[in-house]
């Protein structure tokens, strides 16, 4: 059991279970019903994704302090008391199913998604 947190679009793992979009949009140029047979994910779930504005900074982001910024906001945002609840529900789930998060960019390292894995496992998350 666990969530793994994964570049949506990439193949799937054995096991994987089910794929949810922390993303602020859907891929572009794939019809609905494509989503998942492609890989990008069976359920979209935009509350985890981080604000347009925030997002923009992360994106722009070229050195550290820059990216500190964006870290900074999108843990903020995090923190409001719907984020947080979906955050408690998700590492609650982690401990009896498996499902994935994620994100379409390339760079985790780079990505909101290397913060919302912190904070799953802040949140008591088991992590693959």
């Amino acid at each position: 059991m666990g969530v793994r947190v994964v570049r949506l679009g990439s193949p799937r793992v054995t096991g994987e279970g089910l794929r949810v979009g922390t993303v602020r949009r859907p891929p572009r140029g794939v019809p609905k019903m494509q989503f998942a047979k492609q890989n990008w994910y069976d359920v979209w779930f935009p509350n985890l994704a981080p604000s347009v504005e925030t997002m923009k900074l992360g994106l722009g982001a070229t050195s550290p302090a820059q990216w500190s910024v964006f870290m900074k906001k999108y843990k903020a945002e995090m923190a409001a008391p719907a984020p947080k609840h979906d955050l408690v529900l998700l590492a609650a789930l982690s401990h009896t199913t498996n499902f994935s998060v994620g994100c379409y960019c390339e760079d985790e390292n780079h990505c909101h998604r290397s913060i919302l894995k912190q904070l799953l496992i802040t949140n008591g998350a088991k992590v693959k």
